[in-house]
């Protein structure tokens, strides 16, 4: 039986208090609600992650820090009248009311209102009182209110609300001029005057109603009072901020010839090294990074060369550069969607280059080439059991039987994920863990025979449990199928570097969400890590942080998922964002360290949040402010900014350009 009450503590311990929530009111109303019987019953397993849940009528329950953050800055003393805005789930309401003497909640959906209102009556939360409706208007029978919050973001604070409001009350709600640019306000009323205070970047669904959005993003409010801006002013060439970086700025000629001495002096004796991209198909990314990597492997010393990459497509190209023998399996390296991330021109002659230079140097000292990701549930299972086949036979008996849980999903992973989270089909968990389990117990058995074998065998074990866990978890679209998937490439991360040894040097190669650190970005308002993040917090400084972008040129990506491969435009910069103010210093390409810079000015002007773009597999230009753009604090996010103007897209690769290459060549069709 689920101990609800032992993991609500954890949360509030774990993702509140160590997170700043330092109200003892709202802590001890945090740790009464029992949040689980606020989301839907096939949710529940996960009712204590600090993520987003879906629920009814196509909406959502806020995560918990989000909702301890907004009532912390009501600033409750107990006994106030309080109205809560966007009913929800009810959950916001019910820990309002655990402080409050009396709560107003209003919501505009029947089905959530009806569903609410009978949580309350069962929890015995008496003190609760709701009703369907139009919660920009409020409540004003019941008014004037010490409180007021709202869970919808509009694009002005209702000028009704404020007017509801109490001498000396409070109200707090996002604003914002898009979906995509909200901050949480918190306006406390003095008589006829407001007092605002802009307190953090959120992304709350539309405050719908006749005092916010009518029916779309565009409209504005007509009865409303605009509480200060929410974004940065478009920069231009004579942008002090632009002038800066035009002066700060170290111009790259080309790619080839670029002198990446004062970059090496900067990453000096890093442990890592972890080299992001804007998008997931852009030429420029790809051979900087390869340029970058070949000065650290000849230069530096670095062995490890990790991806975000599935681990067995990963291995077929490490058993070639490193010439230790042929791959297991018989699939085409990097073959599902996205193909031409890995299955392109750019990374082919970055393998070629890996090849020769291993070609001249002693085994032991190759460099290795290795996948992070967990995507490759199926292809994982199959290298685990080939390895077993030739060890040790009898434990890939006991593999099979195993693993055969997952057998009825093989042609479609994500299905196993959705029938097991619904509830139609049980869990593999506990025996892709014990084989796990069973694989590390016998490390010392098996690691003297064949030790990157071993690991190969020992790491795709490691891939089906985290991905088992993984497809489980990703309808939601929440925290926890981030966190995991991170966590996952973070810990493989590691793994790597304890089997090379404690000289070992790394780069990682993945997209800039994946590599910047995410406290510095609107991840982390939601809960969400990253190996950024993560690489920060146990190196330190030992982990040096680049990340890439670009403001307009062509790109290889998709309009949905496993769509095909388009060449697409990339448009112009938001003006609002990073980009455009590297577009504007007129700079076609160049380096920006951002750690120690040369101009101590360089980090304080760059510092206040401005939206950066992130195009991944999919690219979707006509919701591009929607889709792919977020908030972030780019000093804070990188120690190194690499900048391309104009950019062009990978090149995927053909049949006929590798003809004549011998079978054992790991990009063969």
């Amino acid at each position: 039986m689920t101990d609800y009450a032992a993991r609500r503590q954890r949360m509030v311990e774990r993702d509140l208090a160590s997170r700043g929530i330092s109200n003892d009111r709202v802590l001890a109303a945090m740790a009464e609600v029992p949040r689980e019987a606020f989301v839907p019953p096939n949710l529940r397993e996960f009712a204590y992650e600090d993520s987003p849940l879906p629920i009814e009528a196509g909406q959502t329950i806020s995560q918990p820090y989000i909702v301890a953050r907004m009532i912390e800055a009501l600033d409750l003393e107990g006994g106030e009248t309080v109205l809560d805005i966007g009913t929800g789930s009810g959950y916001a309401a019910a820990v309002l009311s655990r402080i409050a003497d009396r709560v107003h909640t209003i919501e505009r959906h029947g089905e959530l209102y009806e569903l609410a209102r009978r949580r309350f009556e069962e929890l015995g939360y008496d003190n609760v009182e709701s009703r369907q409706g139009d919660g920009t208007l409020g409540w004003p029978e019941a008014a004037p209110f010490d409180a007021i919050q709202a869970a919808a973001g509009g694009p002005e604070v209702p000028r009704v609300l404020l007017e509801q409001l109490r001498d000396d009350g409070r109200l707090v709600i996002p604003i914002g001029e898009t979906l995509q640019l909200q901050h949480l306000v918190r306006v406390t009323r003095h008589g006829d005057q407001y007092e605002t205070q802009k307190l953090e970047p959120v992304r709350f669904v539309p405050l719908i109603g006749e005092g916010g959005w009518q029916d779309t993003a565009s409209d504005v409010a007509p009865d409303a009072v605009r509480v200060g801006p929410v974004a940065a002013p478009s920069p231009s060439h004579e942008d002090p901020v632009v002038r800066l970086l035009s002066e700060t700025l170290e111009p790259i000629s080309s790619i080839e010839e670029a002198d990446l001495g004062p970059v090496l002096e900067r990453i000096g004796d890093a442990r890592i090294v972890l080299l992001g991209e804007a998008t997931h198909g852009t030429s420029e990314f790809y051979r900087m990074r390869a340029r970058i990597t070949r000065a650290l492997i000849e230069e530096r010393g670095f062995g490890v060369v990790a991806a975000e990459a599935d681990w067995p497509d990963a291995a077929r190209i490490n058993h070639w550069i490193r010439g230790d023998g042929p791959s297991t399996g018989q699939w085409k390296a990097f073959s599902r969607f996205p193909t031409w991330m890995w299955r392109n021109r750019e990374f082919r002659e970055f393998v070629d280059w890996l090849h020769v230079y291993n070609g001249e140097r002693p085994m032991e000292v190759r460099v290795g080439f290795y996948g992070l990701d967990l995507y490759s549930l199926y292809r994982s299972i199959d290298a685990v059991l080939a390895y077993l086949d030739r060890t040790d036979p009898e434990t890939a008996r006991v593999a099979r039987a195993r693993y055969g849980c997952l057998s009825p999903w093989e042609r479609d992973p994500a299905t196993y994920g959705r029938a097991a989270l619904t509830g139609r089909y049980r869990t593999c968990e506990t025996e892709v863990v014990t084989m796990l389990r069973d694989l590390l117990e016998s490390q010392l058995q098996y690691a003297h025979l064949d030790g990157e074998h071993f690991l190969d065998a020992v790491q795709n074990a490691r891939v089906v449990a985290n991905a088992e866990r993984y497809y489980r978890v990703m309808y939601y679209g929440s925290r926890e199928s981030w966190n995991l998937r991170d966590t996952h490439m973070f810990d493989t991360l590691r793994t790597l570097l304890a089997f090379h040894g404690p000289d070992a040097r790394a780069v990682v190669w993945e997209h800039n969400s994946h590599v910047g650190n995410a406290a510095a970005t609107e991840m982390g308002a939601r809960g969400e890590h990253n190996v950024g993040q993560l690489a920060r917090e146990h190196f330190g400084d030992d982990a040096f942080l680049v990340g890439f972008g670009t403001d307009h040129g062509t790109v290889a990506a998709a309009s949905e998922w496993d769509g095909p491969m388009e060449i697409k435009d990339v448009r112009p910069a938001h003006e609002r964002s990073y980009e455009r103010l590297f577009h504007e210093t007129g700079v076609e390409a160049g380096l920006l360290h951002l750690r120690d810079p040369v101009r101590d000015e360089v980090r304080g002007e760059l510092g206040p949040a401005r939206l950066e773009r992130a195009i991944g597999v999919i690219y979707r230009p006509e919701t591009e402010i929607q889709s792919h753009y977020f908030q972030a604090t780019l000093p804070r996010q990188f120690d190194e900014y690499v900048w391309f103007d104009r950019t062009r897209a990978v090149h995927p690769l053909r049949g006929p350009e590798l003809s004549g290459m011998p079978d054992t060549y790991p990009f063969g069709l």
